[in-house]
């Protein structure tokens, strides 16, 4: 596949106002593609759309509502393509559990891309093309302590992403999925343990928008970081969960 010109295109990012989601809005922005950024806060919006030097509207969603996201895909209209970033996290032990911030966890990192998800690809196949990209997590390739709610988002995520590769592989419409490691943002800041690896969320946007150039599905990154989790999958539970489980 010849590498993606982004002069001329139109993407909407879900999760925009902070973090990875702006950085990415800047890294698009300024590779000439015009961008549709959505999330709750209209200041941070507003505030993103200035920065950006190419042509950006501000669209205000709730992605735990989904008449929020219908009539915002709705106003938007015909797009080349979407990239899902919303997220929320808090530390959570089963020691712990707080089912207002796992359903949220659910809400807006799992559910909120289905509901993003359902409200494109119907218009994107009867158009015969489209790019829908899902922001995972090496979190989400198998359990980990102190993460309830996060962790099974994650994995829900991954797993929604693989299942539309596995029905669009031979369609017009393009399926990505990029697990990301530890990425300096205001919900890494409430870890209070070492984060190996990570990345400042510029530094990851340069990474998404490089993957989202090529025709691969998947890319986990930091690669040597990556290959932790990765390999992890291989490990028969006994051994994983004495490696890794609650000390």
């Amino acid at each position: 596949m010849n590498k993606r010109i982004w002069s001329g295109k139109r993407y909407w990012l879900i999760g925009a106002s902070e973090g990875l989601g702006r950085a990415l809005a800047h890294e698009l922005s300024r590779a000439g593609c015009e961008v549709v950024v959505s999330a709750r806060s209209v200041d941070r919006l507003q505030s993103l759309v200035a920065e950006l030097p190419s042509k950006a509207l501000a669209i205000p969603v709730d992605v735990t509502d989904r008449n929020s996201v219908e009539s915002a895909a709705s106003e938007i209209g015909e797009l080349d393509g979407v990239v899902y970033l919303a997220g929320v996290y808090w530390p959570m032990s089963a020691y712990e559990w707080n089912n207002e911030k796992a359903d949220l966890m659910g809400e807006i990192n799992f559910l909120g891309a289905s509901r993003v998800v359902g409200a494109v690809i119907g218009n994107m196949l009867r158009r015969g093309r489209g790019h829908i990209v899902l922001t995972g997590s090496l979190s989400g390739f198998r359990g980990l302590p102190g993460a309830i709610g996060y962790c099974s988002s994650k994995a829900g995520m991954m797993s929604l992403a693989e299942s539309m590769q596995a029905d669009l592989w031979n369609s017009p419409v393009e399926v990505q999925l990029i697990n990301p490691g530890f990425i300096k943002t205001r919900l890494t800041d409430k870890n209070d343990f070492n984060m190996p690896f990570i990345l400042s969320a510029e530094d990851a946007a340069v990474e998404m928008r490089k993957h989202m150039e090529t025709g691969k599905f998947k890319k986990s990154f930091p690669t040597i970081f990556s290959w932790v989790f990765r390999l992890s999958q291989f490990l028969p539970d006994w051994a994983y969960f004495r490696l890794f489980g609650r000390k």
